[in-house]
């Protein structure tokens, strides 16, 4: 067999069930030895960008990674935009980048260009794959590196020399066993990180369980009596977790809230009560106005997107206490539960969100209106890929209530996430329907995977929220009080000429239509929601 076939099978035999592709010339034993690992499910996306953002949905939806198949240094760099998303959200994936044969590299060829170090600026862990035996090696240690925890993202450079040599049959056996022996079982640490991007990495290999020393401190401070807050994120969002740290908020009385932006969140009836934070920073500075001790439970310090002019950039008060009680590499449920004992809070009921139906409301299609049409009509158990921007904060204050749904945000702020992220997201829960709430802006990022929803008959509603305006620059130029503006104003002006989204979805085969009120846009929602497949409505609002 060759090295591309041996790499194949052992990612499908560590777990890896999809390949989000697009590959190029250095690629092509890599493509072919998809047939020798019948396990893993390619998928072609016609841009790295969408490859990037549809791994990044899939791994947030099924906890273990997808693989991406990128073409040399070029095909990386477009897929960087997501994976700054996936990063941030801490989403395991396994990129595969092929490139030159080595021998051809001294030539310099055209696409010649330092693949390590573009995978470090968004990688966890980098390993160029030296010899075709070595592939079974470099396969578990790169799904052992993405799978963390926290999940990471790992990138695996081919040389095609690599991809096509031959391996003898018994000794890829040989090699495949030699990962399975006992102490061989987590070799993310043991191969070279050829970036040396961080030194985090080396401790995704391990879990930490709870420090007694560390609980013990932040039940005191959460027994002190003094203003607390819990904010929680990552792993500590799940429903198992979140609510043992409700239990403690509920027992203490402090406040439970998780960061503005949230990989994946449980939300809707019957979740746990969670508040979340505010996007400006003086908004966030005001929220956290008197609060003496912060923990943190796999969560990053609170941090504003942005600076400004003669603003101070510290959010919390000069005498908030910061407790770091578990990062993503601890083990959170083991964590979360020793605190519960030590506070005394095993049989503290858990707060949990009410049922609340929102109608329909009629008229102008204002964000507002958008957001109750959408909270009215979410099905239960849709995924909500949000990349609405301005108007995704409208939609979040109207679906606490709605019926129960996970939600899925732009993470690292990095625009073009939506649409991919809802490719990922579908084709890992089949049966539930994904809504993308899109701004027009973001969309262009990647339109090319409608495309793919397209061929792969996803079940993805994407409501196209259209101002044809950059709105979010707007606002900020409002904040830094640059108002008047002429020719600075043109660059954040989509109106001229206006994009027809019906046109561009149906052009790549996603039946679409046009709505301008709230009744109609609750007839598409509705009937896009009853049909398989994956639908577009523009939605076209005033403001």
């Amino acid at each position: 067999m060759r090295g591309a076939a041996l790499l194949m099978r052992s990612l499908a035999e560590c777990g890896v069930e999809i390949c989000f592709a697009n590959p190029g010339t250095s690629e092509m034993h890599l493509v072919a030895a998809l047939d020798a690992a019948p396990g893993i499910r390619p998928v072609l996306t016609l841009q790295e960008n969408v490859a990037s953002g549809a791994a990044d949905g899939w791994g947030r939806m099924m906890g273990r990674p997808a693989s991406t198949l990128l073409h040399l240094g070029s095909g990386l760099s477009n897929a960087l935009s997501n994976l700054q998303n996936a990063r941030r959200a801490a989403t395991p994936i396994v990129n595969i980048v092929g490139d030159h044969a080595s021998y051809h590299l001294a030539n310099d060829p055209p696409l010649a260009s330092d693949i390590a170090a573009l995978a470090g600026v968004m990688s966890a862990w980098v390993h160029t794959v030296p010899s075709a035996l070595q592939g079974a090696a470099a396969a578990v240690a790169a799904v052992d590196a993405a799978n963390g925890p926290p999940g990471a993202i790992a990138t695996l450079i081919v040389p095609a020399d690599v991809a096509w040599s031959q391996v003898d049959e018994a000794d890829a056996a040989t090699a495949w066993q030699a990962t399975r022996t006992p102490g061989n079982s987590r070799l993310g640490a043991s191969l070279p990180n050829d970036a040396s991007v961080r030194a985090s990495a080396g401790r995704r290999s391990s879990t930490n369980g709870a420090d007694g020393a560390v609980v013990e401190r932040v039940a005191r401070a959460l027994a002190s009596g003094e203003s607390a807050v819990i904010l929680v994120g990552g792993r500590a969002l799940r429903d198992v977790e979140l609510a043992d740290a409700a239990r403690v908020a509920a027992a203490t009385g402090a406040r439970l809230a998780c960061p503005t932006f949230t990989a994946r969140a449980r939300r809707g009836a019957g979740s746990v009560s969670v508040e979340r934070l505010p996007y400006f920073p003086e908004l966030v500075a005001q929220w956290f106005a008197g609060v003496r001790h912060l923990i943190l439970v796999d969560a990053p310090l609170p941090v504003a997107f942005f600076a400004y002019p003669g603003q101070s950039t510290a959010l919390l008060p000069a005498d908030c206490a910061v407790h770091t009680l578990a990062t993503g590499a601890d083990d959170i449920p083991a964590v979360l539960d020793a605190l519960v004992t030590a506070t005394g809070a095993s049989r503290v009921e858990v707060p949990r969100v009410p049922r609340a139906p929102m109608g329909l409301p009629s008229g102008p299609l204002t964000p507002l209106a958008v957001a109750q049409t959408v909270a009215a009509l979410l099905p239960a158990e849709a995924i909500v890929c949000d990349e609405a921007i301005t108007n995704r904060f409208p939609c979040l204050a109207a679906t606490v209530g709605a019926l129960p749904h996970d939600w899925c945000c732009l993470t690292g702020g990095s625009l073009g996430m939506g649409m991919p992220l809802s490719l990922g997201a579908a084709l890992a829960a089949p049966g539930r329907r994904v809504l993308n709430l899109q701004a027009d802006g973001s969309a262009m990022y990647a339109p090319q995977a409608l495309w793919s929803f397209a061929r792969e008959g996803v079940d993805v509603t994407t409501v196209m929220l259209v101002n044809r305006r950059y709105r979010v620059l707007d606002v900020e130029l409002q904040r830094l009080q640059l108002t008047g503006l002429v020719r600075g104003q043109s660059l954040t002006d989509l109106a001229v000429p206006p994009i027809d989204f019906v046109q561009l979805a149906r052009s790549m085969g996603v039946p679409a239509s046009r709505v301008d009120s709230a009744e109609g846009l609750a007839r598409a929602m509705s009937r896009a929601f009853a049909e398989p497949g994956p639908q577009v409505v523009e939605a076209v609002m005033v403001e």
